[in-house]
């Protein structure tokens, strides 16, 4: 079963550099990023194979926040290949973040 993977300001780079993938930016006091927690789980299930979910506390990785200018939590950058392509902020209803995903995964 797959699940996100918690990323720290060292291990970022290396987990966003190929294909797609989805960062949430939260922290534990942010209730709407609780909410969206239980998305994001069931997106790393129903997309294992063809996208990346991580998860960055931004009180304990604050370069990694600053260097995207996250502002607010929750944000949600989805990345291809390294490279930001959206930005969710606040929380949102699962079908946004796939409307959002599936723009960006290549056609069967």
């Amino acid at each position: 079963m797959a699940k996100p993977i918690v990323v720290t300001d060292d291990t970022f780079d290396q987990e966003v550099k190929d294909g797609l993938t989805i960062v949430d930016f939260w922290a534990e006091w942010c209730g709407p990023c609780k909410m969206i927690a239980p998305i994001l789980e069931e997106l790393a299930e129903e997309y294992d194979g063809r996208l990346k979910v991580l998860k960055l506390d931004v009180d304990e990785n604050p370069k990694t926040a600053m260097r995207f200018r996250v502002m607010s939590i929750p944000t949600v950058i989805l990345f291809k290949n390294g490279e930001p392509v959206e930005v969710i902020i606040g929380a949102q209803p699962k079908r946004n973040f796939v409307a959002r995903i599936e723009k960006h995964l290549p056609k069967a």
